[in-house]
């Protein structure tokens, strides 16, 4: 049985009506939101997608995903606390939902579509409306300027709409007063947020439980979910070894492996191309995800689809580890039916001008290549993955 979140599903006693009613009243918001500007001042030839990067049925039970749920409960030390989450917004200051976004990612370990939600959540705070209305037309500008900040990033376009579809979907808003339903957005806004922000540690704890005493695992590219699944593993005594992947031309495979080498966990690192080479000594390849999309496929890392197809070919399971607000509406058929992500590459040599070079920084795998996804939502298989998009954005 597999089992669905109680962050994401909400009451299903709404009516047909109501439901319609809103649906109709998000359409005339949408047609009255004006066309943000794009804040992104970064050369338009490589992305911010890259660029953030750079700087910093399913088979699992409910009982399984609530003792992970319960594994995180507490903050760890370093953690966001409760006076982070609701820190007020200088009355002397004009309001930007750009720089409270930029805030928030100047944290590390915080995830882009995160800091997205949490300056969403800052905007209902600061909000000056007087009406529902009003309220949710800001909302909607600030969502929309938060996505025209890098349309290249597949995270934070599905973590906005996530956010506005959590937030404002309630029937109950129909029949309160102003303040207690800015009060109960304000509410549902930082819950979301605060689930958002323990999902890698829940993906964590379901996914160390498939990584047995001796095994070899191949890694590729720098996921955060997965150096903390690879943690998480490592302090419950585990012993295992890793291969990671060079990950050119950003290297972040190296720096996943000076990572890994922190934690005393045996690595060795791999040019990309010996990845076939290598694969017989393989027991699992665990990957992160820009995006898991409606067929149940990921977009991840340039890089990413090829090892899936050696991986399948020799039997090996290859294990995907990605947050629920991932999760996007988009169906790719091919490998150039996505927005580009452009990225600078530097072969350390003069490249002549009638030479084209391929700047794309992510591809596209199949559901068919994959063998699990380790989500915040419980253990999946990508067939699930339009089950729970049709639940998430329903």
């Amino acid at each position: 049985m597999w089992h669905r979140s109680a962050s994401f599903i909400l009451d299903k006693r709404e009516n047909d009506d109501v439901l319609s009613s809103e649906s109709r009243r998000m359409s005339s918001l949408s047609m009255a939101a004006e066309a943000p500007q794009q804040p992104n001042p970064n050369n338009p030839n490589i992305s911010a997608y890259y660029q953030t990067r750079a700087a910093h049925h399913g088979v699992v039970t409910s009982d399984w995903l609530a003792q992970a749920q319960a594994a995180v409960g507490h903050s760890p030390d370093g953690a966001v606390t409760e006076n982070s989450l609701s820190k007020t917004v200088d009355s002397g200051k004009t309001f930007s939902v750009i720089d409270e976004f930029n805030n928030w990612r100047k944290q590390p370990d915080l995830a882009e579509a995160v800091a997205a939600i949490r300056a969403l959540a800052s905007v209902i705070r600061s909000s000056e409306a007087t009406t529902m209305m009003e309220l949710e037309i800001e909302l909607k500008k600030a969502s929309d300027s938060l996505k025209s900040w890098d349309t290249t990033s597949i995270s934070l376009t599905a973590g906005c709409d996530l956010f506005m579809r959590y937030v404002t979907r309630t029937s109950a808003l129909e029949y309160e007063d102003f303040n207690s339903a800015k009060s109960r957005l304000l509410e549902r806004a930082e819950k979301f947020g605060e689930i958002s922000y323990k999902a890698r540690k829940i993906i964590a704890m379901l996914g160390q439980d498939f990584i047995f005493d001796g095994c070899t695992i191949l890694v590729h590219g720098f996921s955060r979910v997965v150096l903390e699944l690879l943690k998480t593993a490592a302090q419950n005594r585990k012993v295992f070894r890793v291969l990671c992947t060079e990950g050119r031309p950003d290297r972040s495979g190296l720096r996943f492996s000076n990572e890994l080498a922190k934690l005393d966990v045996p690595v060795k690192l791999l040019i990309d191309s010996a990845v076939a080479y290598s694969m017989d000594e393989v027991d699992m390849i665990f990957v992160g995800a820009d995006g898991v999309v409606e067929s149940g496929g990921i977009i991840n890392m340039m890089g990413t689809y090829q090892i899936a197809l050696v991986a399948k070919s020799m039997n090996k399971p290859v294990y995907v580890a990605a947050e629920s607000y991932k999760f996007a509406r988009l169906y790719p058929l091919d490998q150039k039916d996505m927005v580009p992500a452009l990225r600078p590459i530097d072969f350390g040599v003069p490249i002549p001008s009638k030479v084209e070079v391929e700047t794309s920084a992510r591809d596209y795998t199949p559901p068919q290549y994959l063998t699990l996804l380790f989500t915040d939502l419980g253990v999946l298989t990508p067939s699930v993955v339009s089950d729970e998009l049709i639940q998430l954005y329903l």
